[in-house]
């Protein structure tokens, strides 16, 4: 007897968006929404396949037990994977230059960039600007800038339970941690070119270390 069932999607503890789940034996396929969450008509016996990007593939057989279940729980691992160089297609995106309102080739500063920039745009201020130290508070600066950007890009990657329950940092740690990822040329260079694959390849290493350090701290 064919029933409607409810089931929802982890990795770890984190509900999975964008899985795709398709029924083996009936072909109805779906697909799991931003909280994990799916709905499909099934029997005992029909195999469902769950598969997404970045997870390894898992089939599950319906049980009885499965049908009485108010939800049905699924729980995938993330692969692991040999990550290939990365080419970037200059023409995927629509820039300020190829619309032609910058000079092409022209250097973008963001604007602590542009500070040192005017304090070092001529040579009676380089030398000024060298004897009062502005210059070199102002490459501090703009340093400062460049890691809370990529804080924020953290924090909108990792939610706090992914420090917690996957990578095992302690929660007191989590800001540490951070500032240790942040501070690694590849993984901040993974944040900046948004590829996220690539920051989770890297944060699970960083995260081994990390833990070293700290233990050996106590």
């Amino acid at each position: 007897m064919s029933k409607e069932i409810l089931g929802q999607v982890f990795e770890q503890s984190t509900q999975v968006e964008g899985v795709n789940i398709i029924n083996n034996t009936t072909q109805v396929a779906t697909v799991s929404d931003e909280n994990g969450k799916f709905s499909m008509v099934v029997r005992e016996g029909d195999v469902l396949v769950f598969s997404a990007v970045n997870l390894n593939a898992l089939k599950h057989r319906i049980t009885a037990e499965d049908l009485g279940d108010i939800v049905l729980i699924i729980r995938m691992s993330a692969k692991e994977v040999e990550l290939k160089e990365v080419i970037v297609n200059d023409n995927a995106n629509i820039t300020a230059e190829n619309l032609g309102i910058i000079p092409l080739g022209q250097k973008k500063y963001t604007p602590a960039e542009r500070k040192i920039y005017t304090a070092t745009s001529t040579s009676v201020d380089k030398v000024l600007n060298a004897i009062s130290g502005r210059t070199s508070m102002l490459k501090k600066e703009a340093k400062v800038e460049k890691k809370e950007m990529l804080f924020r890009k953290m924090e909108y990657l990792f939610e706090e339970t992914y420090y917690t329950e996957r990578l095992k940092i302690p929660s007191e740690h989590i800001k540490g941690f951070q500032l240790y990822c942040v501070d690694n040329p590849e993984f901040s260079l993974s944040l900046n070119t948004k590829n996220k694959t690539m920051s989770m390849f890297l944060i699970t290493g960083l995260a081994q270390e990390y833990l070293t350090i700290i233990e050996h701290e106590k």
